[in-house]
């Protein structure tokens, strides 16, 4: 069967051509099934994995009916709103919107954690049409009356499930609570449980249900295998073996510490990696990814991204040939949502879980839990299945040297007063950050989870204390 084009299926002809120009013409079986009902006003429950097109499938309504609304928008008074469990997700969509939003002569900002407000609120005062934003930050900037949802046309929510996983609903609801009654509204989520259907029944009117089978989901062929090795310092050879490869791959690790680890120990041994994970600053984040997702050759230009589960949801690079789970998830939806940042949009990819003997039982409940099937292989770094699975290897790249320290004018072996003051500051900072870490180690589970949803602000925490839950990688753009 033929996939229509976007002009078939109604959408206008600036939106369409935007997405031409990208090389998208004909539409995935998401947006296939509900842009005609979206297009035509009605709110929407789509239902399909990460990679199947959902962002432009809300996107294009999201766009269209502003811009035929006529409507103006006031300072603070956004008036289409998605929101995004993580930074991560928001600044993908984001992406997607802006071509689209500008061919109508409209605006668009994010809006999460982890950064100052000030651009924030800056691009809301401007009278921006289209808020993209995670529920913490937002609720703040609601509670300053800096940001005032009455005028909401179209509110979006995207990742549903992952919202009920980490703990968002409530933030949620107290938000589309906050929205017009009359609006239009799309929920997308890969399930349906966890409380999504709740929020279903109380702010959708009678809405149109497509959910895409997973066999329907456009992607190329995705090969399973887990690659079992007898102890943890084979291990260790093993995934400097499959990071060693020419294209890009990601590595998935529990925690943030290993990961930050990881991609220096990579670095340092010719494979130039970085690493994303809640501990770094939205900056950070934003310049790794950026690194990862250059064109090879381009100076910075990285092919390893070592990641905790933040990017399992919500970060799009083409062209990831290798998804390797250096530590097996706990939850199948984690293996699946890591797994999907290969093989998207037609491409193929391979999927490796690294198991250490002992963990053969816990990875054989894992895939079942995911439906897949794949073949265990007992190995070595130096195996054959190995050398067959990483390919070519890529030329080793010599770390920048360190800079070196400054001297001082004090004299040979001297310290100024200022400089003792200084490194004893440092020794002071670094004597918190050990603490801290070692807090966070403790906490575990649950608390790494917060730490890596979209960040929020200090009135968040004190709304936490008084009872409420946390709260908060592109998903495909076609």
């Amino acid at each position: 069967m033929t996939e229509p084009t976007f002009h078939e299926l109604g959408v206008p002809a600036a939106l369409a051509d935007v997405l031409a120009a990208e090389g998208k013409t004909t539409a995935f079986p998401i947006q296939r099934d509900t842009l005609p009902d979206s297009l035509g006003g009605r709110d929407v429950l789509g239902r399909g994995r990460t990679g199947s097109g959902k962002t432009i499938a809300f996107s294009l309504p999201l766009v269209n009916r502003l811009a035929e609304s006529g409507a103006r928008t006031r300072p603070g008074h956004p008036r289409g709103l998605v929101l995004a469990p993580t930074r991560e997700l928001a600044t993908q969509i984001a992406k997607t919107i802006e071509p689209l939003a500008k061919a109508k002569g409209l605006s668009v900002t994010t809006i999460f954690g982890g950064v100052k407000q000030t651009r924030q609120v800056e691009a809301l005062r401007g009278a921006v049409d289209i808020v993209v934003a995670c529920p913490g930050r937002l609720e703040d900037l609601m509670q300053q009356r800096e940001a005032v949802l009455d005028s909401v046309e179209v509110a979006v929510l995207d990742e549903a499930d992952h919202m009920a996983d980490l703990g968002f609903l409530p933030g949620v609801t107290r938000i589309l609570s906050a929205t017009p009654t009359g609006g239009q509204r799309l929920l997308f989520s890969a399930t349906l449980d966890r409380g999504v259907d709740q929020l279903t029944r109380k702010f959708l009117s009678n809405p149109v249900t497509h959910a895409v089978d997973e066999d329907s989901v456009p992607q190329g062929e995705m090969v399973h295998r887990v690659l079992v090795v007898p102890s943890r310092e084979e291990k260790t050879a093993l995934v400097h073996e499959l990071a060693s490869g020419e294209g890009r791959r990601i590595l998935f690790t529990r925690t943030k510490h290993i990961a930050k680890k990881m991609a220096r120990k990579l670095t340092a041994d010719g494979i130039p990696a970085v690493d994303l994970q809640g501990n770094l600053s939205q900056n950070a984040r934003d310049r790794n990814l950026a690194a990862f997702a250059a064109e090879p050759g381009t100076p910075g230009a990285v092919r390893v991204l070592v990641a905790t589960d933040v990017a399992a949801r919500g970060v799009h690079v083409d062209d990831v040939e290798l998804v390797v789970h250096v530590d097996p998830p706990v939850e199948h939806k984690a293996y699946l949502h890591r797994s999907g940042r290969t093989a998207r949009a037609g491409a193929s990819g391979v999927v490796i879980t690294v198991a250490v003997e002992d963990e053969q039982r816990e990875v054989s409940t894992l895939l079942r839990r995911a439906q897949i099937k794949a073949p265990f292989d007992h190995v070595t770094a130096t195996s054959p299945v190995v050398d067959h699975l990483v390919g070519p290897r890529a030329a080793p790249v010599t770390p920048a040297p360190a800079p070196q320290p400054q001297q001082s004018g004090g004299g040979r072996g001297q310290q100024s007063r200022g400089q003792q003051s200084r490194g004893q500051q440092a020794a002071r900072g670094e004597q918190a950050t050990a603490q801290a870490s070692r807090g966070q180690q403790q906490r575990g589970g649950q608390g790494q989870r917060r730490n890596e949803g979209a960040g929020t602000s200090s009135n968040n925490r004190n709304r936490r204390s008084r009872g409420g839950r946390g709260r908060g990688g592109a998903p495909a753009a076609h």
